[in-house]
């Protein structure tokens, strides 16, 4: 009995110097997004089948937190309510240079307009209403679904080429894109973003007409892309990396042409746009492009910085080569291919 003891003893204190000894299973990392618009940001929807997310669950999760406009999500990120945030190039210089975030990093992108062959934004008008040309919005009601956001950046870049600026010529209400068409047809705004997918809807299409486009007022336009802090980059590199991975591995599966059909349902079944309205655009070239591998076109975003600056719409310049960590997706694609 004395020499069994013995034993026991002896196994229990090599096991428990083997459990000390082994690495303990770190649990997985809390990434909270946020978004905007669905299917344009695919934060909601990252991962429509089995295999794409190899990591969720493991190295990584996510909380994607919505909201109505970029601008909303720099107050979010400043707080630390949010580790990624998907900012265009008007809400990051409002990010870097107002709120003093001259931290912030670019990790992926989300979607890009103005890339010829590609779909963009258009800003509407009320196809038998008053508003004939740009100037006839003197006085008028502009809508924008965020103050300080790419569209209404885009927005008062054109009406600032007609000699107009806000508050003094014209006035600008926020409304949720789902709310537009209904504000507009309402009388109760004079020009609208004609955006994806709710510029699709055939009630919409049949009673209005483009004013203007994206190309017109601002031309390649950076819209939206990640941004994080590099302090929650240098802590959790490895997470960021493996989420970066399987992004890309969702954008491939999303736009390959064969998956076509099940990505349109998905992406009906989420936002109740109908699958008709969808079919024969979305994830084609008729979409806002997305870049296959997720890679922001830095040299767009200081464009469209600089043109902001030029018309006075902020104060300051900024060169966004400064805020380029692209580095993390270039990894992240080549483990996928």
């Amino acid at each position: 009995m004395q020499v069994r003891s013995l034993m026991a003893a002896a196994a229990a204190a090599f096991f428990a110097v083997a459990a000390l000894a082994a690495p303990a299973q770190a649990d997985p990392v809390k990434i909270r997004m946020g978004w905007i618009a669905a299917p344009a940001s695919l934060i909601p929807i990252l991962f429509p089948v089995a295999g794409i997310a190899k990591h969720n669950g493991v190295s990584y999760t996510v909380e994607a937190t919505h909201f109505q406009g970029s601008p909303l999500q720099i107050t979010a990120l400043q707080s630390g309510d949010i580790d990624i945030a998907a900012l265009g190039f008007s809400s990051f210089s409002l990010a870097v240079e107002n709120a003093g975030m001259s931290d912030l990093r670019i990790i992926a992108d989300e979607i890009q307009w103005g890339v010829p062959g590609h779909g963009s934004a258009n800003f509407a008008v009320l196809k038998d209403g008053p508003i004939k040309k740009v100037r006839d919005l003197k006085g008028k009601v502009l809508v924008t679904n965020g103050i300080g956001g790419g569209l209404d950046m885009i927005m008062k870049a054109e009406m600032l080429k007609h000699g107009m600026i806000d508050k003094r010529d014209f006035s600008v209400v926020e409304v949720n894109f789902p709310n537009m068409k209904a504000v507009l047809m309402q009388h109760k705004a004079d020009l609208v973003p004609s955006t994806l997918p709710w510029s699709r809807d055939p009630e919409f299409q049949a009673n209005t007409r483009t004013l203007f486009t994206t190309e017109e007022a601002m031309g390649h336009v950076a819209l939206s892309f990640w941004v994080a802090h590099q302090g929650f980059l240098d802590k959790n590199r490895a997470a960021v990396l493996d989420l970066l991975e399987d992004y890309v591995r969702s954008i491939h599966w999303y736009l390959d042409p064969k998956n076509h059909d099940a990505a349109v349902k998905y992406v009906s079944a989420f936002t109740k746009v109908p699958v008709a309205t969808m079919q024969d655009w979305l994830f084609t070239k008729a979409d806002n492009y997305r870049d296959p591998n997720g890679l922001t076109d830095i040299d767009a975003v200081s464009r469209n910085i600089h043109t902001q600056r030029e018309l006075g719409l902020i104060k300051s310049d900024l060169d966004a080569h400064q805020y380029d960590d692209l580095a993390l997706i270039k990894e992240a694609a080549a483990r996928v291919k």
